[in-house]
């Protein structure tokens, strides 16, 4: 429900807001900036492979992702079901209107009522998936951290979310047949708020941050050319330090926020994990999708299919209302009780959509995987195999999958698998062949 409800507003910047490096991003570097290489440095890295006893793990790993992926959504679906058949939304419609006439007080009371239910009933995959982070060492935060994180992550939902239902139930009161087009077009310039605001307020509710030039000035020195070569005014005090090892031991860079808010974060895991160069080019990585626009393309284009999205959520809600409007007890569409059914049919929807998505975010995530390349070519000696070598260390330390079937890299992967982008960091060399680049001249 969460996700439904956020996903209105939300959804277009899941896969753009941080556009991490394929949402897992380990590299193993010394503790320290000297030039110092880790053993996978000593190697050629010529295809990603893993040791047998890492292997068997990445495959028990993905596979229990794959699995809980597929099996949260039908859960989740099976709960806004439920939730309809017992009527449990026009109970909390009823309380709201009779503590307040006020829509927006009604929305502030009917929605956290709502989302704390569906929330509460789905807390066991939640927990599930984290018991897998902590069982195969991707996560080493405890439960009491990880409840209050899944507790403050509930607060900031029930805030947002009751004003985007405000503002939904507003829109379809109004125009009753084009409320999915107004109200995506509305969403926009929300995406646009959260993600400007995020790595001010939101962020550091979840993760401490600090000036990355107070431990390792010596990489921000490199940081910076690397920022400078990409033609991006990122000044020092604007590169950050995550403290990500508190909770995780996944490794990760990006550069997230826009304008004043504008930032690059560096892991702190990473900084521990990785060499300086690869810390540098997972950094290029993430600048190549602020040079390319791929903030601003994925908005543009997650909107477009959240618009369509919205389309059918439209036409199947007004066909089973036919039907089940007074079985549900739900007065009409721009009824509170109605957003069981709204989410149901958005979730439903949003799930078929995730190969369109994602078929477009491998794009993008290729082409950053180029820029990188590009924009460190110069700055360190050999940016394919130091590419290379950060995927291959990437795999190791987020256990990805060797060869995941073509059904999941369709249905799952918002980015390339692991062993083609190895592959592609080892043989793009068009400065040896004398072939032009692609992006950074």
């Amino acid at each position: 429900m969460r996700r439904a409800l956020f996903v209105f507003s939300h959804a277009v910047v899941l896969a753009t807001i941080l556009l991490p490096l394929s949402a897992q991003a380990g590299f193993q570097s010394p503790k320290s900036e000297e030039n110092s290489a880790p053993a996978i440095e000593q190697q050629q890295v010529k295809t990603y492979s893993l040791p047998p006893d890492k292997y068997e793990k990445a495959i028990a790993y993905s596979r229990a992702q794959y699995r809980l992926h597929f099996a949260g959504t039908a859960y989740s679906l099976l709960l806004l079901l439920i939730i309809l058949s017992l009527r449990i939304a026009p109970a909390f419609r009823d309380r709201a209107e009779r503590l307040s006439r006020r829509r927006f007080i009604q929305a502030l009371i009917f929605v956290p009522l709502l989302l704390v239910t569906f929330d509460v009933l789905k807390l066991p995959i939640d927990a599930y998936q984290h018991h897998l982070s902590r069982q195969y060492d991707m996560s080493v935060q405890g439960w009491g951290s990880w409840f209050w994180d899944w507790t403050k992550g509930e607060l900031i939902q029930f805030f947002i979310a009751s004003v985007l239902a405000y503002i939904l139930y507003g829109v379809i009161r109004r125009s009753p047949r084009r409320w999915w087009l107004y109200f995506g077009l509305i969403s926009l310039p929300i995406l646009v708020f959260l993600l400007f605001i995020s790595p001010i307020v939101i962020d550091p509710l979840f993760n401490k941050f600090e000036p990355l030039e107070n431990s390792h000035p010596v990489l921000v020195s490199e940081i910076e050319k690397v920022v400078t070569h990409a033609g991006l005014d990122i000044p020092r005090d604007r590169i950050f330090e995550m403290k990500a090892s508190e909770k995780v031991n996944a490794v990760d860079a990006y550069v997230t926020g826009f304008g004043t808010s504008k930032r690059v974060v560096v892991w702190d895991t990473t900084i521990a994990k990785m060499s300086l160069p690869q810390t540098l080019y997972v950094v290029g990585h993430e600048l190549g999708h602020y040079v390319l626009g791929h903030i601003a393309k994925g908005i543009a284009f997650a909107g477009v299919l959240v618009i369509l999205v919205l389309l059918l959520v439209h036409v199947s809600v007004n066909r089973t209302m036919m039907r089940k409007q007074r079985r549900w007890a739900i007065r009409g569409v721009d009824d509170w009780a109605s957003l069981p059914l709204l989410l149901f049919f958005l979730y439903f929807f949003l799930f078929l959509g995730e190969p369109v998505y994602n078929s477009f975010s491998r794009y993008q995530e290729h082409q950053a995987d180029v820029y990188g390349l590009e924009v460190i070519h110069g700055i360190i000696p050999d940016s394919s195999t130091t590419a290379a070598e950060a995927f291959q260390v990437l795999g190791e330390v987020d256990l990805a999958d060797p060869a995941p079937a073509p059904f999941i890299k369709f249905w799952l992967y918002n980015h390339p698998p692991l062993a083609e982008r190895l592959a592609f960091a080892r043989e793009y060399d068009p400065w040896s062949k004398g072939q032009p680049t692609m992006f950074v001249k």
